[in-house]
């Protein structure tokens, strides 16, 4: 069977082993690592699709439970599928909802069937298993789905994650079985098991076993610390394949983004960028900027002189602080703009380091700037 999903390994760095490639979608190809915008409900918040593409963002993701609930997938199958619904021609990855099992903790209870819930919009009883959820995301027309999974919380006792993780294998045979459009649409499979490395092994044998054309990291940056983080992707990318694309679900720190790609990994997502610019937060070369602070009230300087966004190009600190401090979409907007056109440019500094040989210099140097190799340094 040929797989809608195909992946290209160019080269691999010789200072830290970390993998330039290429992503290939029925929606257009992306080089990887890279980032990739969240789009929860069929919109990167407060960005259209032409901000997107304009700041060369070639995959986006949305979530196929949130999606469910509002509009609902027949909504979306009526408009033609996700793609033409929210007007994107490129890329674009489902989340299963399997992450709402973890963060609805409080409303769902976890069965073999499935995953019972209490919707968090008005508290009416739903169900989600994973043929539903490959349901669900057929019709939404996704370039590339995740399996339905459970990502349990950190910590976890050694004998609840055994459980899990067992679970989620067997949960991902029968999202094979459910897949209706696998000539279309690729379906990766979730790798969970905590800080347990004979779980992370079992997890990955029998995921790897079932063939999937790409294979996503769960259950990290879900509360533990980034060593232990690290410590997991060094064990568990190299026990996936060579020729797939590697995932790391949740993930969207530019420290981060640098050490998961230095082990192996090539396409990250989180929410953090856009959180972050609707509380007036910044990502800049020199580390975090809180432009709300009042200090910037007379700062007629860019977000950051170093970058090139349209936003450093023609906005000021003081009018973006007027904006966001009178409740003013523009504000929200510019913020959002710039913390997204910071992580795919520093996506592709990475690339450009990996082709020349120097990603552990570039990290080292990159770290220096933004403060993060001193002590007790601040991120986000």
């Amino acid at each position: 069977m040929t797989t809608p999903i195909t992946y290209e390994l160019f080269k691999t760095c010789k200072q830290t082993g970390a993998r330039l490639g290429r992503v290939h979608t029925p929606h257009g190809s992306f080089d990887t690592p890279t980032f990739m915008p969240v789009g929860t409900l069929a919109t990167v918040k407060t960005m259209s699709p032409e901000d997107l593409k304009s700041m060369e963002a070639n995959i986006i993701l949305s979530n196929t439970y949130h999606l469910w609930l509002r509009p609902g997938e027949e909504v979306i199958k009526e408009a033609g599928g996700l793609h033409k619904f929210m007007n994107w021609d490129k890329a674009i990855l489902t989340d299963s909802g399997g992450f709402q099992v973890f963060s609805l903790s409080e409303r769902r209870e976890i069965k073999e069937e499935g995953v019972h819930f209490r919707s968090h919009l008005d508290g009416r009883k739903l169900f989600l298993s994973p043929e539903k959820a490959m349901q669900i995301q057929n019709i939404l027309g996704s370039d590339i789905m995740m399996a339905f999974d459970e990502c349990p919380p950190y910590p976890a006792s050694h004998d609840y994650m055994k459980a899990s993780v067992e679970r989620t294998s067997r949960w991902a045979e029968r999202c094979l079985e459910a897949h209706e459009r696998s000539n279309e649409q690729g379906l990766f499979g979730i790798i969970q098991g905590g800080e347990y490395e004979d779980l992370r092994e079992l997890s990955a044998k029998d995921l790897t076993s079932l063939d999937f054309p790409g294979y996503a990291i769960g259950g990290l940056s879900v509360g533990e610390p980034k060593d232990i983080m690290n410590r997991m992707l060094e064990f568990t990318t190299p026990l996936l394949p060579n020729d797939k694309p590697r995932y790391l679900m949740g993930v969207g720190s530019p420290d981060s983004l640098i050490d998961g790609a230095i082990r192996g990994i090539d396409m990250f997502d989180c929410v953090l960028p856009t959180r972050i610019a609707r509380n007036g937060t910044c990502m800049t070369s020199n580390g975090r900027l809180v432009v709300r602070n009042a200090k910037y009230a007379k700062d007629f300087n860019p977000i950051d002189e170093n970058c090139d966004c349209h936003v450093c190009q023609n906005y000021t600190r003081a009018y973006i602080r007027h904006l966001i401090k009178c409740n003013e979409t523009l504000g929200f907007r510019l913020t959002t703009y710039h913390n997204l056109y910071f992580l795919l440019k520093l996506m592709r500094q990475v690339r450009q380091a990996i082709k020349e040989d120097r990603l552990g210099d570039f990290k080292e140097a990159f770290f220096e700037q933004y403060g993060l190799n001193q002590p007790n340094a601040r991120n986000f």
